[in-house]
This record gives structure tokens, sequence and C-alpha cells, in this order.
């Protein structure tokens, strides 16, 4: 299978400009393009390569190299990783340097708000497109919808680190539970 790495560079390039609440916020989309119109990963490797990466220490952004590698090695990777942060990083660094300049008017702080709702919605979309595959399988089903019960309900009541939650998910699934 042939990969497009300009398409590739240009698509993710394309989601920088709509993550907002980060990059974890597009994979929906991404999943859309990758898995779903181009076919360059299955949902096991588009659901594994997420996860993977998030599981591993460092930036959370590490989940698009990931990705990346997956559909055309170490080129896919620098293509993917290139047009997530190029946009983003240069818009972050002057819309920062705006709204600090200007962060006592009242449409600076309404916006802020506003976006909170929105960043959130796309995060639980994100989750629920990472947790489908499992709630979909007969054998995992319980065991995924356990999984995700408890860990909404230990970030709302709790004060547990997502590192913890993270950890036990893993040996969860190790030990076959999941």
């Amino acid at each position: 299978m042939s990969v497009d790495l300009f398409s590739l560079f240009l698509h993710f390039l394309t989601l920088s400009l709509l993550s907002i609440g980060g990059a974890i916020t597009t994979v929906p989309e991404m999943h859309r393009y990758l898995v779903d119109r181009t076919g360059w990963l299955t949902d096991e490797s588009f659901t594994a390569s997420v996860a993977l990466a998030q599981a591993a220490p460092g930036p959370n952004i590490l989940f698009v190299a990931v990705l990346g590698y997956n559909v055309a090695g170490l080129a896919g990777a620098a293509a993917a990783m290139a047009g997530i942060m190029l946009p983003s990083s240069v818009l972050t660094v002057t819309a920062t340097r705006w709204a600090r300049a200007n962060r006592a008017h009242v449409s600076v702080r309404a916006f802020s708000a506003g976006m909170m709702p929105l960043t959130l919605g796309l995060i639980v979309a994100t989750g629920w497109l990472l947790a489908a595959p499992f709630v979909r399988a007969e054998d995992h089903r319980w065991g995924a919808i356990a999984l995700v019960a408890t860990t909404v309900v230990l970030t709302l009541r709790t004060k547990l680190g997502l590192v913890w939650m993270v950890l036990a998910g893993g040996v969860a699934g190790a030990l076959g539970l999941v």
C-alpha cells in the first residue's frame, strides 16, 4: 500500500488547527482518516498505537508519532509530527502573547470559559472512540465498561493521579481482565 506523505502531513497540519485542548481531542478525526478513509491502519492497530503512546512516559503528543510511524515508518512519524506541531505552535505563541496583553478584557475571559465545555466534549469523544473496540468485543465488554466506569468515578471523586489509573488499566489488561 502506497502512503502519500504529503497528504499525511497536510491532514495533520489541518488537525493541528482544530486541536483545542490538545492533539488527543482530534483522535476521532485521525481514526476516520487513517482507518476509515485511507485504510492505512486497522481499527486495532490504531487503538493499540494510541494506547501504547499514552502509556509511555513523555509528552502526550507522542501518539501522533506512533501513528505516523505505523503508517509509513520514520518518514511517516516525521510528517505527522511536523504537521501537528507546526501550525499549533506558531498559533499558540502568537495567541498567548496577545491574550496576555489583553487578559483584562471581558471577551478574553468569556472565550476562555466558553472553551472549557468544548474541550471536555472532545476528550469524552476520544475516550469513547478508544473504548469502543473493547466494548464491542464480547469477551472484553464487561471488563472494559467496568474499567471505564471506575476510571470516571476515581477521576471525579479522588485526587488519584491519572498515571496510577493508566498503570492499573495496563495491569488489568495484562491479567486478561479487560
